[in-house]
C-alpha cells in the first residue's frame, strides 16, 4: 500500500510559513508558496524544509513569529515518506483527495445516510459494491458474471445428475 498525504494539507502548511515572512496581502507569499510547492511536487520536501529553516534564520524571527515556519518543517521533515509527489504524479495517482471525498460522498453518504435507514455491515457493503460498480461502469460485465454463478450453482448439479443417471 502506497500512502500519499493530500497536497492541500501540505499547502496550508506553507502558507502557514509563508505569513511568518511576509505581510497579509503581499503577492510574494503567493509566489513563495507555488515556488515551493513546486519543489515539493518533485519530491524535494526536504529540500523545502531546509529552505524554511535558512529562510527563518535569516529573517531573524523570534520563536513566536516562526511558528508557522517551524510547524511546516517539522511535518514536511516527519511527513517525508508520504510526499512523494514525483512517483504519485508519474504512476496517475491522486494527490488531494478531493475527488476521493467526492466519490465517498456520492458512493456511501448519498445512499447510506438517508433519513430513518438501518444498515447492517453485510446489506451496506452488498450496496456499495454495487453502486461501485455502476459508478465504473463495470455493472453490465458484473451481472454476466453473476448470472453464470447463479445458473452453476442452480443447475449444474441437476444436469450432472441427470446425464449420470442416463449413462
Amino acid at each position: 500500500v502506497h500512502i500519499v498525504i493530500d497536497l492541500i494539507h501540505v499547502l496550508e502548511y506553507l502558507w502557514d510559513a509563508a505569513w511568518c515572512l511576509h505581510e497579509a496581502g503581499d503577492p510574494a507569499a503567493e509566489a513563495f508558496v507555488a515556488r515551493h510547492a513546486r519543489t515539493i511536487l518533485g519530491g524535494g520536501a526536504e529540500q523545502v524544509a531546509a529552505a524554511l529553516q535558512t529562510a527563518a534564520r535569516t529573517a531573524q524571527l523570534k520563536k513566536k513569529r516562526r511558528k508557522g515556519i517551524d510547524d511546516a518543517i517539522g511535518y514536511l521533515r516527519n511527513k517525508a515518506p508520504y510526499l512523494h509527489y514525483d512517483t504519485a504524479l508519474e504512476r496517475g495517482w491522486p494527490i488531494a483527495t478531493g475527488s476521493i471525498e467526492g466519490a465517498c460522498r456520492h458512493l456511501v453518504k448519498d445512499r447510506l445516510d438517508i433519513t430513518g435507514a438501518r444498515w447492517g455491515l453485510a446489506g451496506a457493503e452488498a450496496v456499495l459494491k454495487l453502486r461501485a460498480l455502476r459508478a465504473n461502469g463495470d455493472f453490465d460485465t458484473y451481472w454476466t458474471w453473476h448470472e453464470e454463478q447463479e445458473f452453476a450453482r442452480n443447475h449444474q448439479a441437476r444436469y450432472r445428475d441427470h446425464l449420470t443417471l442416463a449413462a
